[in-house]
């Protein structure tokens, strides 16, 4: 019966092996099983326990009582057994004892029991030495230890604590040989953990030196691997403050004594080939702080892990074969600012709870090619301890959450969602972390991850930890991370949280409160480098993948190429273009949503909040974002905020949502909000789906609004002046943009030169009333318009008042046009027509 596994709390370390007196021999020692856990073994436990060694040498022993090897070695007498040998070793198989005995020395061995050795392998392991070669293992609680070969079996001597040894009469190592270790319950026979070479190559190590790892997942973390013939799983980890690093897990019952991993060099990486040891084990780090306390870590590059509120890592190795090579090809022929790109909001633990990866495969991909949405945008799939975060406090930064199943069955989902024709973005989070004390807070006892500066690393808003990203380390473990979720996962685009947040060292601080850079400035010069590597490496190594910038500033160059610079002080890096594809333009949201709140008798007053992104729209390639920040925290949902009665809010909800469809820029629409959902989104429960259910009495009134949102995307997919030109300012032209009094708010967009040159004219009425016989100014070559796009439609809960004939331009002069049409307005509508 093998001992039964101990698992540490998520607050403390596991205890380390309690030590056993150097004189006893092995049978008086505890199994696993009945070992009283202890504290970790210090240097004094170790000297304690050598002391009573030393006393118990020191008795002279019974008649025909053999003494321990260790009893020997420490009081000088000769061991009893087969003599030494001066004669050569021979080729021929050792079958007996050993002749000598070869034990840790003292330094080592409280190095090795206390957890700050930085070179096991020298120490254990096999080593050639005067009279052959000698074996050394520490296994705490065996009673003994054999070492097996082709030919050779030989019992290696108890020296207490843990370790045993015995010198060889080989001339080397044998090249496959294995342990035999006893325990009181179970024998298991295994290879040697400090028989093997590094396990990383030099090159891995240069480029992490340099910080220019690209695929640095491959480098650290757990990986499973055939190494030196045997089958096991690399552990290696980046704490360059550790006296010691030892691994721990479920395969060795969380005591990491006989597990002290190497240090390789001057590069901060410790590692641990630990054979036999495979997929879905669990594991973390214990390392010794440069105080000498210990610490229990997750893994920073964990692939996968528990399922919060448990925090250990498991080994993972992927066996998912992708089916979306056509998608991956297509995607890469347009740009995202040049092609239809319209995205549906997704938080995935909530849009239906309690699916779990694979099940949602089988829904989302059908609803969301149902509306029409191009892409679907994630939030945080990167494992957080904290559900009520949503996701945007990481601790797992390359492991999907387990929550919803293993990183396999995420990336059945994404390749589910691309067979289906949609693309994938994923929100990233690099601008902070949080604290638990199992995560990357002060890693390895000091500030690594995070800023050594307090006023640099504590994050004002949030209670978490800034990164430091002019460490070149932590830099390249964002960067390859980046990457990662591109190359492994196929996500399609990352939209960056909180970019404003790393860009300005004084955000959110007072005077006094942060430090100017090199320059003087508040520009985190740091971080614009960050972003700007990040960016250009991405685009290099994944095409056809997009960035998105949440920033919510005036900053300039967001979406400008990194190698151009823009206005202010020649070469500095705050002017180079920080590199995205998108970004957010939180400032069309807060104005948009700030006037359509209004009572349509107050905004003519606020006219102006609709028409001023037109000044600054071609500034950066944006985004229109109606997200979840925008329907929680007591915002209201997005047709909670609409004034008047039920049929006014819907009204006005549906012709919002019409002028964000033609107005330039993507789209972007939290779930919850296509079918016009009256309460705030809850990540406990999800958008209300009951509201489409047919037996609710105001069913029709919701699915009105989701077939309008099904139209809307379909319209938009199918005219390319609605997105062909977003970037370009020739792809848009006011044709009424005054009439405060009115409410109304008249706008041309033009295809691409080239195509069918087909222009489409939107008109949004923000008033409750009928405007009839409305002029509006168009062009003269086109000899009739027609509706394509009425949100005052029935069939969408509306008053049905429409355009149903084709509307010929009058040769009747009007803003600044020689030609006008003649139009019914709806009321509280929006709509959009072409030349018939």
């Amino acid at each position: 019966m093998t001992p039964r596994p101990r698992k540490p709390s998520d607050e403390a370390a596991a205890p380390s092996t309690p030590a056993t007196p150097a004189g006893k021999g092995a049978a008086s020692r505890k199994s696993p099983k009945a070992a009283k856990p202890a504290k970790s073994t210090t240097s004094t436990t170790s000297t304690t326990s050598t002391r009573s060694a030393k006393k118990a040498a020191a008795k002279a022993p019974a008649k025909g009582e053999r003494r321990s090897p260790a009893a020997a070695a420490v009081s000088g007498s000769p061991v009893t057994g087969p003599p030494d040998t001066e004669s050569p070793a021979t080729e021929s198989p050792a079958t007996e004892s050993p002749v000598t005995e070869s034990p840790v020395t003292q330094d080592d061995r409280v190095r090795l029991l206390s957890g700050t050795h930085h070179d096991p392998h020298g120490v254990l392991g096999a080593h050639p030495v005067p009279g052959g070669t000698a074996f050394r293992a520490l296994r705490p609680y065996a009673k003994a230890v054999t070492v097996i070969a082709d030919g050779l079996r030989a019992e290696l001597r108890d020296d207490g604590d843990g370790f045993f040894s015995a010198v060889l009469p080989l001339r080397a190592a044998p090249d496959d040989y294995r342990l035999r270790v006893t325990y009181e319950e179970t024998e298991l026979e295994i290879h040697d953990t400090y028989s093997f070479l590094p396990s990383l190559g030099e090159f891995d190590l240069h480029l992490i030196g340099e910080g220019r790892h690209e695929r640095l997942w491959d480098a650290l973390g757990a990986r499973p691997m055939i190494h030196q013939g045997a089958t096991g799983t690399r552990f290696t980890v980046w704490a360059p403050n550790a006296r010691g690093v030892r691994v721990v897990g479920g395969f060795n019952f969380w005591d990491g004594v006989g597990f002290p991993m190497r240090s390789l060099g001057g590069s901060g990486i410790w590692e641990l080939f630990v054979p036999s040891v495979g997929e879905g084990e669990l594991y973390k780090f214990e390392i010794t702080r440069p105080d000498g306390s210990k610490t229990l870590r997750a893994d920073p590059l964990a692939r996968r892990t528990e399922t919060p509120p448990a925090n250990s890592s498991v080994v993972h190795e992927s066996h998912h074969e992708w089916h979306d090579q056509e998608w991956l090809v297509r995607r890469a022929e347009l740009p995202a600012h040049e092609a239809p790109f319209s995205v549906y909001e997704v938080h995935l633990a909530s849009w239906r709870p309690g699916l779990t990866y694979r099940q949602l495969a089988e829904q989302l991909p059908a609803y969301v090619s149902d509306l029409g949405f191009t892409h679907v945008e994630l939030m945080p799939v990167a494992e957080h301890p904290f559900g009520g975060s949503w996701g945007y406090q990481v601790t797992g930064f390359y492991a999907p959450t387990a929550r919803l199943g293993t990183p396999d069955d995420f990336k059945f989902l994404v390749d589910a969602l691309h067979r289906a024709g949609i693309g994938v973005l994923m929100d990233w989070v690099p601008a902070h972390f949080p604290r638990d004390d199992w995560a990357l807070a002060e890693f390895d006892g000091r500030p690594l991850y995070e800023h050594e500066d307090p006023m640099r690393s504590a994050h004002p808003d949030w209670g978490t930890l800034e990164f430091d990203y002019g460490r070149k380390e932590v830099r390249n473990f964002l960067v390859a991370n980046a990457t990662y979720w591109c190359e492994e996962f196929h996500i399609d685009g990352l939209r960056v949280d909180a970019v404003a947040s790393m860009l300005y060292l004084d955000y959110s601080r007072e005077h006094g409160e942060w430090t100017p850079n090199a320059h003087g400035g508040r520009e985190n010069l740091d971080a614009v480098a960050f972003l700007q590597e990040m960016n250009a490496t991405v685009y290099r190594r994944a095409p056809g993948v997009v960035t998105i910038a949440e920033e919510s500033t005036a900053w300039d160059g967001v979406t400008r190429a990194t190698h151009h610079q823009g206005p202010g002080a020649p070469n500095s890096p705050a002017r180079g273009g920080l590199g995205f594809g998108l970004k957010w333009n939180m400032g069309w949201m807060h104005d948009s949503l700030g006037y359509v709140s209004k009572e349509p008798v107050h905004r003519k007053h606020h006219h102006n909040e609709m028409t001023f992104s037109m000044v600054y729209a071609y500034s950066e390639n944006y985004v229109l974002p109606i997200s979840h920040d925008e329907v929680v925290h007591g915002k209201r949902s997005l047709v909670s905020k609409m004034p008047g009665d039920w049929w006014q809010q819907r009204a006005n909800h549906r012709a919002y949502l019409a002028y964000m469809w033609a107005h330039p820029g993507k789209k972007l629409l939290f779930m919850g909000q296509e079918f016009a959902q009256g309460a705030e989104w809850s990540e406990g429960h999800g958008p209300d789906w009951w509201l489409l259910d047919p037996a609710y009495g105001a069913e029709a009134d919701h699915r009105g609004v989701r077939d309008l949102v099904r139209e809307l995307n379909t319209v938009y997919r199918r005219e390319g002046a609605l997105w062909q030109r977003d970037t370009d300012p020739g792809g848009f032209s006011w044709v009424e943009g005054d009439a405060a009094e009115d409410n109304v708010f008249a706008f041309l967009r033009f295809p691409a030169e080239g195509g069918d040159g087909t222009p489409l004219l939107a008109v949004s009425h923000f008033s409750p009333v009928v405007r009839h016989g409305y002029r509006l100014g168009v062009p003269d070559e086109f000899a009739a318009w027609q509706e394509v796009l009425n949100t005052d439609e029935a069939r969408y809960g509306g008053g049905d008042v429409t355009n149903p004939d084709p509307l010929k331009p009058e040769p009747v002069a009007s803003h600044g046009r020689p030609a006008s049409l003649r139009m019914t307005l709806p009321p509280l509508a929006t709509v959009w027509l072409r030349p018939a």
